[in-house]
This record gives C-alpha cells, sequence and structure tokens, in this order.
C-alpha cells in the first residue's frame, strides 16, 4: 500500500509538486514548483508546505522550469537532505534559472522596502530563498541520462525518458519492487511536449504502468497546425514590422520558446526571407540558457543536427542581438525604429517584458504576439481574453496594439498528442490515472476523452487531497 498526496498543480497549472509514500514509509517528491500567479486562493502557497521538508528523503525533477522546479532551495533550506535527480541538461538549466529567481526576488524585496518603508511585511515580502540557498541547494543534485534505471534505493529505481518539452526534460517512471517481489510501476508524465516541432526529440512513451500521473494542460483543445508556422510568422514581421513601422513584441519563456523561435528567425534568414530589421533578445536568463542549449546537442533532434551542419550556430545571425544589460533594454523602449523584441516572461506577469508592454501596448503600430499558455490571471492571460484597457505598473493602459496568438508554438501537448503519448499504457494494467497540472474545466474535457478511449478510474485530484493506492 502507498499513498500520493498532491501538493501542487491541482485544477491549477502551476506549482506543480506530488508526494509519493511507500508501503516502508520512504517518501519521493516528484517536482517541487513555485506557484506563478496573482490568485488570492494561493497567496501563501510558495511560503507554506504541505509536508515536513526534513521527511522527504528524495527528490526527482521532471524538468527546469520554475513552476516544477522553484522551491527547492527553499526545500534544502527547510530541511531537506536526500537527493535531487533529474537529466544533465535538467541540471544546467536549473540552475540558471533557480539563482535567476532568487535575484529577482532579492530585486524586488529591495524595491519594496524602498517604497513601502515601515509597511514592509517580512513574512510577506522577504525573498523565500536568496542565492546562496541556490548553491547550496546545487550539492544535493545527482544528474542523469536518459533511459538508464537510477537505484534511489534497494527494491526502488527510477526512469528518466525524453518527453520533448523542454531541453532535459523527462517523464519520470518508478519501478517499486515490494518485499514479495511483486514489482509496480508509478509514471508521471512530467509535461507533455509535442512531436514534430523543431530543436528537440519527440516525445517517448513510458513503460507501462499501474499508476499514471498526467499533465492536463491543454486537455479541453486541439493546437493550430503548424506546416505554415514560418510563413505565419513571417507575414505578421512584414505587416507590424515593414507595413505600420512598428514592434514585434513577443512575450516569450526564456527556456524553450524562445530558442525555437530564434531558431526559426535563424532558418527564416538562411533562406534569405526574413526582412533586414534588428532582433532582440532582451532576457539575461534566454542568454543564458541559449548557451546551455548549445553544450546539450545530444538533445537535439536529427533536423536540427543536420541543419547545424551548414550553420554551427543555429541560436545567432546578424540582425540578432542578446541584450543584457537593464540600460540597453531601457534604450529599446524609448527607439522609434521597427524590430523584433523577444522578452520574458511568456505570461507577461514578471520581467522585462512589462516595460515594452508598458511602453507599446497603446500604439496601434504595434503587434504582441502570444506563444502559448497564460494564465488567465496574469498580464498575458488579461490581455488575451480581449480586455480593452490594462493595468501595467500601477498605471491603466488602453489595449491599442494588435494582440495576436500562435498555439502552435506550445511547448505542451494537446489533448491528441496527449492521448497519444499515454496509447501505449496497458488499460487492464492502468489500476489509476491522476489528472494534474491544468484548469479544472479543461481536465473535465480531458477525462470524457480519455475515457472514450479506453482509460478507467481516471481522477481529477484536489489540492492536499492523499490517495491511497491498493496495488495487488
Amino acid at each position: 500500500m502507498m499513498t500520493i498526496q498532491f501538493c501542487g498543480a491541482a485544477r491549477e497549472v502551476t506549482g506543480s509538486s506530488h508526494l509519493l509514500t511507500l508501503d516502508d514509509g520512504y517518501t519521493i517528491l516528484l517536482d517541487c514548483g513555485l506557484y506563478q500567479g496573482t490568485d488570492e486562493a494561493f497567496v501563501n502557497f510558495n511560503r507554506q508546505w504541505g509536508f515536513t521538508p526534513s521527511q522527504i528523503n528524495c527528490v526527482v525533477l521532471s524538468h527546469a522550469h520554475i513552476d516544477h522546479s522553484g522551491r527547492l532551495p527553499m526545500l534544502c533550506r527547510d530541511g531537506f537532505e536526500g537527493e535531487i535527480i533529474c537529466t544533465h541538461a535538467t541540471r544546467d538549466l536549473a540552475m540558471t534559472m533557480l539563482m535567476d529567481s532568487a535575484l529577482i526576488q532579492e530585486r524586488d524585496a529591495a524595491f519594496l522596502l524602498k517604497h513601502l518603508g515601515s509597511q514592509y511585511d517580512k513574512d510577506k515580502h522577504d525573498p523565500i530563498y536568496l542565492p546562496e540557498d541556490v548553491n547550496k541547494c546545487f550539492e544535493q543534485v545527482v544528474s542523469i541520462g536518459y533511459e538508464h534505471w537510477y537505484q534511489i534505493k534497494p527494491g526502488v529505481e527510477v526512469l528518466l525518458r525524453d518527453n520533448g518539452h523542454i531541453l532535459g526534460s523527462a517523464s519520470v517512471t518508478l519501478r517499486i519492487t515490494g518485499k514479495k517481489g511483486k514489482t509496480h510501476y508509478i509514471g508521471f508524465t512530467g509535461d507533455i511536449g509535442r512531436p514534430n516541432r523543431p530543436i528537440l526529440h519527440d516525445p517517448l512513451p513510458m513503460p507501462p504502468c499501474d499508476v499514471v500521473i498526467c499533465e492536463s494542460t491543454y486537455g479541453d483543445r486541439l493546437h493550430e497546425s503548424a506546416p505554415n508556422e514560418k510563413e505565419k510568422l513571417l507575414n505578421i514581421i512584414v505587416d507590424t514590422c515593414l507595413r505600420h513601422k512598428g514592434k514585434l513584441i513577443v512575450p516569450a519563456f526564456s527556456v524553450g520558446k524562445t530558442q525555437e523561435i530564434v531558431y526559426m528567425l535563424d532558418v527564416l534568414q538562411h533562406q534569405g526571407k526574413l526582412p533586414k530589421i534588428p532582433v532582440y533578445v532582451d532576457s539575461p536568463l534566454a542568454t543564458n540558457a541559449t548557451n546551455i542549449f548549445q553544450m546539450h546537442p545530444e538533445c537535439f533532434d536529427k533536423e536540427t543536427t543536420e541543419y547545424m551542419r551548414i550553420d554551427p550556430n543555429p541560436f545567432g545571425f546578424n540582425t540578432l542581438t542578446y541584450v543584457r544589460t537593464i540600460e540597453a533594454s531601457k534604450r529599446l523602449n524609448y527607439s522609434k525604429e521597427p524590430c523584433i523584441i523577444i522578452s520574458a516572461s511568456g505570461m507577461a506577469n514578471a520581467g522585462r517584458v512589462k516595460h515594452h508592454l508598458y511602453h507599446n501596448i497603446q500604439n496601434r503600430n504595434c503587434t504582441v504576439l502570444f506563444l502559448g499558455y497564460c494564465s488567465p490571471d496574469t498580464l498575458g492571460g488579461i490581455i488575451k481574453s480581449g480586455a480593452k484597457t490594462v493595468t501595467i505598473f500601477d498605471e491603466v493602459k488602453k489595449v491599442k496594439a494588435r494582440i495576436l496568438s500562435m498555439d502552435s508554438f506550445s511547448a505542451h501537448g494537446d489533448q491528441q498528442e496527449m492521448i497519444d503519448f499515454l496509447d501505449n499504457q496497458k488499460r487492464p494494467q492502468l489500476k489509476h490515472l491522476f489528472l494534474v497540472h491544468g484548469e479544472y474545466a479543461a481536465q473535465q474535457v480531458f477525462k470524457a476523452a480519455l475515457e472514450a478511449t479506453g482509460f478507467n478510474s481516471v481522477h481529477i485530484p484536489e489540492l492536499g487531497e492523499t490517495v491511497t493506492l491498493e496495488l495487488s
């Protein structure tokens, strides 16, 4: 008998964290993510634990995105002393991303202290961890390769398999052998990637499992097809930057979408199709992450590997500039030149892109292009919903810029792609299928779709819910 406690990303699309307790009391935490959003119901999520960190024996990290890794330094600081297991690329990316997160928290706290004065609340506004906590945390990281059964302890092994979501991302399969010699397989999909996307390998299915914890972000929809993706992007660039002489602002996550769109622009430039206009990647984290991408060509698919024979740097071309300094970023806000600005964050809830939106969202000649999912309560989600006005830095702005989306860039599989990912699971063997990392309405649609394809015992857990697994 074992239990799963759903400690995050339950009927939500952020804060991934699931605690597995084996029949001998050994505990494995799958992901330890940060909640990203402004929902009042989750105001204390990042500062509280639904368990005791010192009692966790092991963490398995599916990938480096902050909503999956973002509380690891806090976990270690608060008493966790075990191994953090992930892929080699995830280790490199997570180190960079968590250090960036710690520095942002420090800057935000300093800003609030200056502006709030005596109203500054340490319990509410202090960083949840510091850069030194990040360094200490990574002393506990053990990175392993794909397709290798790694022994966590006698009778418990883990397999990480490429699931094509971002560089280094993996599905997690636990092989657990009990005292009587019976072996059970517990699977966690992590965030399921998409087939036939640039740069990364296609997702590989997990081994058949007895229990699966499955993401469900796009469980209620299908993505637009990708064959004309580059042409659509090119048309948006031409219309915005050449016809209207405006700026194309692209909110993009620093890891994954930034590299994908830069790669696509690189190909267009190599083909002689990209207009000679400046392209800026305005994110120090994206710049560092791109360097890490170049360190891990083993994660690239065949098409990208072959392209690198004619272009050794698929993330750089003559009109592309990676912007590091704040001063250079500010200059972009006041420049009148038509250009493309790719900047974090993808949901526009933080980072430099908020400043670019502040300065350009009221300009009819400009375009804001979203490349995937935005949580409804983030600035990006509000803009995508069709709002006529938005509040940015406490100032109300009219939305006059053209707002577009290209969901084909999404790093998350859609409903059919997730069903395809799960299709190798043996229905009679699969005793429990839990849906996490999705909004409840989307999960209900996905549950019905899974049941229509023969999956049984599909459950949508609530935050904090603990389920006992009876595995015979």
